[in-house]
């Protein structure tokens, strides 16, 4: 038997979709400040304290730069669309484009997922201004990539609160949630058709949601999230799904680069005469020291002290990532590249105490031939 309270009908849902898409476009970047890219001046990026927040709340402050606002006709008609660009010393760059909407129903917002405009699609738009920025922040890029490895996009619907019932009345956000699970399930799982979704699904894609205030509540799944809040609110829960977003990005790209030097170590240890082994041990040495700094800014960007409720979301929304296991499984390919890396250690040791034996016993041979020959004359 189903126990939700029956739905109760909402007078208008406003707010934005805000895209977020983190890209990983160099293996470091030098430490020079970036005074202007894209033609936009270049500054420091700051969340406003808000009345929940602790009058000491810290967070980690990237660059940043706001690009004019563009025009577009959108699947309900013009709308106009405003984008940002972070820039990361990790050698990544997040780029989230934020879209207004006026709707009756909140399954009317499944269409905002793959959103596309009358001159394209989103997605293109936005892989295309994060190469006008690799072009541009070349010179700052230590070892940049090649090529764009595709992009880790999340999708974000902030919706105004309070929301309000036919009558005018405030509506409590957990109630709401309660009375139109099923809707928001679809809505987080791209779902267009509600009657064929399960009980289950609706269970697990709405189950980690976290409310501090009646009229607040935020929900998070793997490819989309839900808030209901103030205007004035959504920054600072926006900032941290980024952030979470932006490690996922960065512990992919690094998985690649340790899955590379695996494969690499693995054939020259296989065959002979490839490279030498000062070569692959100098190689492993400075992979090791390189991902142990990256390891240390990467958890440094999501520092965020005093705001518990904050924490929680981060702490939620790294869940849906598998952001842990992401860690543990670098973590055990650095220990195998450690394992590699004491082999290959032992046994130039081992080489290097066999020459030394080995040239002991010669100059004591030398020793006896000459110490022979001195008798005999």
């Amino acid at each position: 038997m189903d126990f939700r309270p029956a739905a109760v009908k909402v007078q208008q849902y406003v707010g934005e979709v805000v895209y977020i898409y983190a890209f990983d476009l160099a293996y470091d970047m030098s430490r020079q400040p970036i005074r202007e890219l894209l033609g936009q001046p270049v500054a420091q990026f700051a969340v406003d304290a808000s009345k929940r927040s602790p009058r000491h709340l810290f967070f980690y402050k990237p660059q940043m730069v706001r690009l004019p606002p563009l025009e577009r006709l959108g699947p309900r008609g013009p709308v106009r669309i405003n984008r940002t660009v972070k820039i990361l010393p990790v050698g990544a760059i997040s780029i989230t484009v934020s879209v207004p909407f006026a709707v009756e129903r909140v399954e009317d917002l499944v269409d905002y997922h793959d959103l596309e405009f009358s001159n394209g699609v989103l997605q293109d738009e936005v892989r295309q201004l994060a190469e006008e920025v690799r072009r541009e922040l070349a010179p700052y890029y230590v070892r940049p990539v090649q090529q764009l490895a595709p992009e880790e996009a999340y999708t974000v619907f902030c919706i105004r609160s309070p929301l309000l019932t036919a009558d005018g009345a405030p509506l409590s956000s957990e109630n709401w949630l309660r009375a139109h699970r099923r809707e928001v399930a679809s809505l987080l799982t791209q779902e267009p058709d509600i009657d064929h979704l399960s009980t289950q699904e609706a269970d697990e894609s709405t189950g980690r949601y976290l409310s501090y205030y009646e009229k607040d509540i935020v929900v998070v799944d793997w490819d989309a999230a839900l808030i209901v809040d103030e205007p004035e609110n959504f920054d600072e829960t926006l900032y941290v799904i980024e952030l979470a977003n932006l490690q996922l990005a960065e512990l992919e790209a690094y998985d690649r680069i340790l899955d590379e030097a695996l494969e690499r170590s693995y054939r020259d240890l296989g065959e002979r005469h490839v490279r030498s082994r000062s070569d692959i041990l100098r190689e492993l040495r400075d992979i090791r020291i390189d991902l142990a700094r990256f390891n240390d800014e990467l958890s440094n960007i999501t520092k965020f002290f005093g705001d518990w409720h904050l924490a929680r979301i981060y702490e939620n929304i790294s869940a849906r990532f598998h952001l842990g296991d992401w860690h543990r499984s670098i973590d055990g390919k650095l220990k195998t590249l450690d394992d590699l890396y004491q082999l290959l250690k032992h046994d130039q040791n081992n080489w290097w105490m066999l020459t030394l034996e080995v040239t002991i016993v010669l100059l004591f041979v030398i020793d006896l031939v000459i110490l022979v020959l001195g008798l005999k004359h």
